[in-house]
C-alpha cells in the first residue's frame, strides 16, 4: 500500500492520469506545471491513444491499471461517469488518492458507496468541479454575503464532444455546485424543463431552484446555442455581482447611501491571473501531501449529482406530460 505523505515531504507526488482523450490530456498538462507534482504515466484501455499522448508528454505508458496505481501517489481518473467507482476503489485499496472528474459517479448510490471507501481506507477523494477555482468566482465568493437570486447561463455551440450524457450532467451541475456551495440552506423545490434537439441526450435544460431560506437559483444550460456564454450572476441585499466564466472576472455593483442621494458604483474585483484546472490540480496535491480535506470533496460532489438528478427526474416527468419520451435509464446520470 502506498504510504501517506507527511506535512514535511518535499518530494514531487508522483501522479498518473487514467483516461487519455481530450480532458485526460489537459490533466496531464496541469500536472507538469505544478512543482509539488510529477507525471509519471498515462493509462487508457486503448493502448493506441494512450502511448501516444505518454509519447507526447515524455512519461511511461502504462501497461494496466494495476501497473499504473502501483507506481504513483495519487490519480486523476479522467474517463466516463460509468466507470468512475470501479476504478476510484481500486485505487483506494491501492492506497492511492484520487482527483476525479465530475460528476463523481452514474448515480447517487455509487457515490455513496465511493465516499465510504475513501474514508474507510483513509484516502483523499477530490471530484472536479472546476469552476469553484476560476479566478472570478474566488474573488465573487470572498464578498458574497446572503444571496437570494441567482440567474445562470451556461451556453455552447453544438459539438460531437459529450453527446452520449445529458446537459444537466454535462454543463448544469457546474453551476448546481457553485449554487449550493454559495447557499447555505437545503434544496425546498426543483422544476425543470429540457429537450433533446441535436442528439438523443437532453441538450437544453432550464431549472429553478428553491431553498429553505428563500433564496431561489434560475439556471439553463444549452449545447445548442449559436453562442458562447459562461455568466453566473447572483443579488445579494443591495448588490449584484456578475461572474463572467470565461474571462475570468467578477463584478460588483452595488449603492453608496452614505451620500444624500444615492450613487450606484461599479468595482472590478481582484483576481488572480492564474488558470483554474491548473489550480485545481494544485489544489489536490497540496491535499494529497497534507491530508487536508478538498474544497470540493466526495459529498460536495454527491450533493451536486443528486440535485442534478433532481432536475432529471423534472425535466423527465414534463417530457411525459408532452409526450416525450427519456433515453436516460432510470437512477443513472444519463451516460451511456
Amino acid at each position: 500500500m502506498t504510504p501517506f505523505l507527511s506535512a514535511s515531504d518535499e518530494s514531487p507526488v508522483a501522479v498518473a492520469v487514467i483516461g487519455a482523450g481530450e480532458h485526460g490530456r489537459y490533466h496531464a498538462r496541469a500536472f507538469q506545471e505544478v512543482s509539488g507534482a510529477r507525471l509519471a504515466g498515462i493509462y487508457d484501455l486503448n493502448r493506441e491513444r494512450c502511448c501516444q499522448v505518454a509519447k507526447a508528454f515524455g512519461v511511461q505508458a502504462f501497461d494496466s491499471l494495476d501497473q499504473a496505481l502501483e507506481s504513483v501517489r495519487a490519480v486523476s481518473v479522467v474517463i466516463p461517469a460509468t466507470y468512475h467507482a470501479e476504478v476510484a476503489q481500486r485505487a483506494f485499496d491501492a492506497g492511492v488518492d484520487v482527483l476525479m472528474e465530475k460528476p463523481i459517479t452514474r448515480t447517487v448510490p455509487e457515490a455513496d458507496e465511493v465516499i465510504r471507501r475513501a474514508e474507510a481506507c483513509g484516502r483523499i477523494l477530490q471530484v472536479g468541479h472546476l469552476e469553484r477555482f476560476n479566478p472570478g468566482v474566488v474573488a465573487a465568493k470572498a464578498v458574497t454575503t446572503a444571496p437570494l437570486f441567482f440567474e445562470v447561463h451556461r451556453l455552447g455551440v453544438f459539438s460531437p464532444r459529450s453527446l452520449d450524457v445529458d446537459v444537466v450532467f454535462d454543463l448544469m451541475i457546474h453551476d448546481l455546485d457553485l449554487v449550493l456551495w454559495m447557499v447555505p440552506a437545503a434544496v425546498r423545490e426543483v422544476r425543470a424543463v429540457g429537450l433533446p434537439v441535436l442528439s438523443d441526450k437532453v441538450d437544453i435544460a432550464n431549472a429553478r431552484v428553491e431553498f429553505e431560506n428563500g433564496a431561489v437559483a434560475n439556471l439553463t444550460a444549452s449545447r445548442v446555442s449559436t453562442e458562447r456564454i459562461r455568466k453566473f450572476r447572483y443579488f445579494q441585499p443591495y448588490e449584484y455581482i456578475s461572474i463572467d466564466f470565461a474571462r475570468r472576472d467578477a463584478l460588483v455593483i452595488s449603492v453608496d447611501r452614505s451620500r444624500t442621494a444615492p450613487q450606484i458604483g461599479f468595482r472590478k474585483l481582484p483576481t488572480s491571473d492564474c488558470d483554474p484546472l491548473v489550480a485545481e490540480v494544485a489544489s489536490f496535491i497540496q491535499c494529497v501531501r497534507t491530508r487536508c480535506p478538498p474544497l470540493v470533496g466526495g459529498r460536495e460532489g454527491r450533493a451536486a449529482l443528486a440535485l442534478a438528478e433532481q432536475v432529471m427526474s423534472c425535466i423527465e416527468q414534463h417530457a411525459g406530460q408532452v409526450g416525450l419520451s427519456s433515453a436516460r435509464p432510470p437512477g443513472r446520470s444519463g451516460e451511456n
